[in-house]
């Protein structure tokens, strides 16, 4: 017992020893710290000769740009200086008292040459200022772990950017900048910006994740993607960063001029319209961050009260010019729909009144997202949504009955009713489905209600169609008063498609658009900060693009080129059954819809996927760009590329989508190791085989992998046609007597498994189109996953 206190008592006593050597190199600098020394100035220096004397020895020093040893610590000191004569404050405490007002010392030399002299483990110390319970409670809360980074903040990401520090407890460079930190993090919270913090000395990993291999770093995430700062640390440059992170035209400046052409512009985006009423001449992050978060509901614009151009708008909406404004425009341009107004505009109630306000009176359905929070799937009573919804066209023909719907909507007060339109051009699979086996044509009203979420829904047309008469609105309204006493007057059943996406051509434009303030953000750097440090910055950031050009250039000699419209001999074998199939069943031929969309070539781009081009079609893949990829066999090969070919054909057009196909014959390692990272894409149903065994079976499955953010959505085969051959097997089963032996129920059992027909296969990939659609508009559920599968499992054994 005497020898091990000793023991703990000398390692106390060399514990002790290397901390006071840590505090005393600590304090030697700190005394010898004198900011106007640091920057050369003198102490009458003015402000102005100050951030001159600044931005030149911060470009000098800059540790990317200066590979003197010495660099970062001289750049911190310069930084640390200039926040300290660039506040009155802090200058005036430093000129009377000699000291800042940082409690602890400055820089981290002493420590620096001890780290270089003597490896340790950080976590080996356990000082209270070194553990978990020490820590800042202040960063406590916002800490962020590797899988709450990539399962939360990432998707959340989307929504708000958010301002993350990578920090250590050995930083000592950290705690000069922690007051900035806290003062910054004061401001931009409350604003709705998303704040985190990583230490490296517990969360190492995610801090590599995220490209951070130093401290203190300070960087910003929006869409998934990384952005570092690289400015002193001022509240004023973490504000801008942060608001630079935002896309630009989020935001649209109204004057007395343009006002008509903003108001009127909701028939084309299918969204209402928010003026924001301010005396500021620029628009505040509130409003920014605000239109960032609802950008996919609500178009906004901005009015500035103190310009001449907006007198006429102040008069006509009797602006109170006292406190910020906002009004909210649906289909009467005329007439806000809504007003609010408060001296003190608080994120809560900005976003209140937008989630009050996120639809039109009668908005068209443009696409599924739209449909699902509009009309929502029936979950209990309370909660029922009726949707009432009028099948129209485009056309002049059908304005008036279109304006009568919506002056119907407007006079709606029923929480429980939605109205809400179509055009059936735009969404013919979904305008047959209702109006089938039925005489009436457009413009036809009809009541649903949906009950779950595979498309199941109860409806009933009104019948007389609808012209706008005031017949057809009595009419119309008795229908709906009916409803309230007896929903069981939905009599009618059917499963619904999901709908096109009628913005999907939209994404060109908006992928211009995202290149332009690429390059915008790249131009400004280049003229107004470190031209040298940014090149490097950029072209680092760059590489992905440089190797997906490289990569394409190997690949293209082992491209399968695969023709759209050229249908393999089994293929054509396979239509007459769909055919007799659709009669037996229906007593019809089946009429199923195909894509109109005219062709651009006669081929799609497909290759395969493996451990040659592995890193460049996924790990490597540049930042923005998806690779699809479809699930095959052997056996299945030629059946299903003809089949897929034909489902993504309308997308080829395309700059961001990639083509592939994974042989699950020769990577089903690969394939389990995948979806055993994403475990909650993992709902499969398994086929039930002899003896109790489960298989899981890939073949028809398609992939859309994002290289760059990690992530994969999963198309899970669907089928939807009818097997004449197994039609056929079922009758002749029910004819049978009931009370057939063993070995005629066994062979039936064989015979259906064994019937693993052409028909069968091709049918698997029938909804990928509308899949696909909902890929393009992003609102298909994203896995995200730590890393992709090393090498290892896609390479096949030889």
């Amino acid at each position: 017992a005497g020898l091990m206190a000793g023991r703990a008592m000398l390692f106390s006593l060399r514990s002790l020893f290397i901390l006071c050597g840590l505090l005393a190199a600590a304090l030697g600098d700190a005394a010898q710290f004198d900011p106007y020394k640091t920057l050369g100035v003198t102490g009458s220096a003015s402000q102005a000769e100050i951030k001159k004397v600044y931005k030149r020895l911060a470009k000098e020093w800059h540790p990317d740009k200066n590979k003197n040893p010495e660099a970062e610590d001289m750049f911190i000191k310069i930084t640390k200086s200039y926040e300290i004569l660039s506040s009155e404050e802090k200058r005036a405490n430093y000129d009377r008292y000699g000291q800042t007002d940082d409690t602890q010392p400055y820089g981290h030399r002493g420590f620096r040459h001890f780290h270089d002299n003597f490896y340790f483990d950080e976590s080996f110390f356990n000082f209270p200022f070194n553990s978990k319970s020490g820590r800042d409670s202040a960063d406590s809360k916002y800490t962020l772990h590797f899988n709450q980074y990539v399962n939360e903040v990432v998707p959340d990401s989307f929504k708000r950017p958010y301002l993350v520090k990578i920090t250590s407890d050995w930083c000592f460079s950290c705690i000069h900048i922690e007051p900035v930190w806290k003062e910054a993090v004061q401001e931009l919270e409350p604003l709705g910006v998303g704040i985190g913090v990583v230490d490296v000395g517990y969360e190492r990993r995610l801090a590599n994740h995220l490209g951070a291999h130093r401290t203190p770093s300070i960087l910003g995430v929006l869409n998934g993607k990384v952005t570092f700062f690289h400015y002193a640390v001022v509240k004023e440059h973490l504000l801008q960063f942060v608001e630079d992170l935002l896309p630009q035209r989020l935001v649209e400046k109204v004057t007395d001029r343009n006002d008509r052409d903003f108001l009127k512009s909701w028939h084309e985006v299918n969204k209402p319209h928010v003026l924001l009423f301010d005396q500021v001449a620029e628009v505040p992050l509130l409003y920014k961050l605000t239109a960032f978060a609802y950008k996919d509901y609500v178009q906004f614009g901005y009015v500035d009260q103190g310009l001449s151009e907006t007198a006429n708008l102040l008069k006509q909406y009797n602006i109170n010019t006292y406190a910020p404004t906002m009004l909210v425009f649906k289909e009467n341009t005329d007439k806000p729909a809504d007003i609010i107004q408060a001296k003190g505009m608080k994120k809560q109630i900005i976003d209140e009144f937008i989630s009050n306000n996120k639809f039109l009176l009668a908005p068209r359905l443009v696409n599924q997202k739209v449909f699902d929070e509009l009309c929502p799937v029936k979950q209990f009573h309370r909660r029922r949504k009726y949707c009432v919804l009028l099948i129209t066209g485009e056309e002049e023909t059908f304005v008036p009955g279109n304006k009568a719907f919506l002056s119907l909507a407007s006079a709606n007060t029923n929480e429980v009713l939605r109205f809400a339109y179509v055009y059936q051009r735009q969404q013919q699979p979904l305008c047959a489905v209702l109006l089938k086996n039925r005489d009436s044509t457009p413009p036809q009203v009809v009541i649903l209600e949906r009950r779950n979420g595979a498309g199941k829904v109860l409806y009933k047309p009104v019948l007389g169609g609808w012209n706008g008469s005031e017949e057809d609105k009595h009419r119309l309204l008795e229908e709906l008063e009916r409803l309230q006493k007896d929903p069981s007057i939905l009599t009618h059943d059917a499963t619904l498609p999901e709908l096109n996406n009628e913005f999907a051509s939209m994404f060109l434009i908006r992928w211009i658009y995202t290149a332009y303030d690429y390059l915008s953000e790249i131009i400004d750097d280049l003229l107004h900060n470190n031209w040298q440090v940014h090149i490097c910055i950029h072209l680092r950031e760059m590489m992905p693009l440089l190797s997906l050009i490289f990569s394409a250039l190997f690949i293209l000699f082992g491209t399968v080129i695969i023709q759209a419209f050229s249908d393999s001999s089994e293929e054509k074998q396979s239509k007459p059954k769909a055919k007799d199939a659709a009669k037996t069943e229906n007593g019809s031929p089946n009429t199923t819809n195909t894509s109109s969309r005219p062709p651009k070539k006669n081929f799609v781009e497909v290759t395969e996927l493996t451990d040659i081009t592995y890193t460049s079609n996924l790990v490597k893949l540049r930042p923005g760009h998806i690779n699809v990829v479809l699930v095959l066999t052997d056996a299945t090969k030629n059946i299903l590329l003809s089949k897929f070919a034909k489902e993504v054909y309308s997308f080829t057009g395309s700059l961001t989508l990639h083509f592939s196909f994974l042989n699950v014959d020769k990577h089903s390692e690969w394939m389990a190791t995948l979806l055993e990272y994403a475990q909650d894409a993992m709902q499969i149903d398994m086929d039930e085989e002899e003896g109790g065994n489960r298989k899981t079976d890939y073949t028809g499955y398609v992939l859309a992998l994002n290289g760059h953010k990690k992530y994969l959505c999963l198309f899970k085969p669907v089928y939807t046609g009818e097997d004449a051959d197994g039609k056929l097997e079922e009758d002749t089963g029910s004819s049978r007597s009931r009370s057939g032996s063993k070995d005629d129920h066994q062979h039936r059992k064989s015979t259906s498994r064994s019937r693993s027909t052409t028909l069968q296969i091709h049918h698997k990939l029938d909804r990928l189109g509308l899949w696909m659609e909902r890929l393009m508009e992003g609102t298909l559920p994203r896995y995200y996953i730590p890393a992709w599968p090393g090498l290892d499992k896609i390479t096949v054994n030889k």
